[in-house]
């Protein structure tokens, strides 16, 4: 497992998610995809394209459901919710980037049965850095990272589409 100074390979990443995405879709007959933003949107549109589910694709901002708003206030980048098809029996694919804490994944689960009562939500993340406070698992994982508690990982993707997963340290 990579730790500090290193980066991850978030093309190997993706291909390992997609394989994993696809063996636990196999058979299901009303499959969709919803990213969280920006990252697990950008993941989504990928493995949405990949596994040819472009007309089932969602992408969900969970700014104003996160039970620290309060604390956090109101990110300036807040996205809409894309939600343009039927939740109500669907298996939902539900895409982050880093699983950490389980707050985000608890808060776009609220968001979804909002449009909705799915049902089954399975959880795909590009990395599981551990660190939860929320009893979360992803069903779907790259890989699983150690990290300090001053790091983060950070997903990027390029003007081709490139994805790249950095640990960046953070100051306070």
């Amino acid at each position: 497992m990579p730790t500090s100074n290193h980066d991850f390979d978030a093309e190997a990443l993706y291909r390992e998610l997609l394989s994993q995405v696809r063996a636990g879709l196999d058979g299901v007959s009303d499959a969709a995809i919803v990213g969280i933003h920006s990252g697990g949107a950008w993941l989504a549109e990928r493995l949405a394209r990949d596994l040819d589910l472009g007309a089932r694709l969602g992408s969900i901002d969970v700014s104003f459901y996160r039970d620290d708003y309060a604390k956090k206030g109101l990110h300036p980048d807040v996205k809409p919710t894309h939600i343009r098809f039927p939740v109500d029996g669907a298996t939902i694919v539900l895409v982050d980037d880093v699983l950490q804490t389980g707050r985000t994944t608890r808060a776009a689960i609220n968001v979804l049965f909002d449009y909705g009562r799915p049902a089954c939500i399975k959880l795909a993340a590009l990395a599981d850095r551990g660190g939860r406070e929320l009893p979360v698992a992803a069903d779907f994982v790259g890989t699983r990272a150690t990290l300090a508690a001053n790091q983060s990982l950070c997903l990027q993707r390029d003007a081709s589409g490139q994805l790249s997963l950095t640990i960046e340290e953070e100051h306070a």
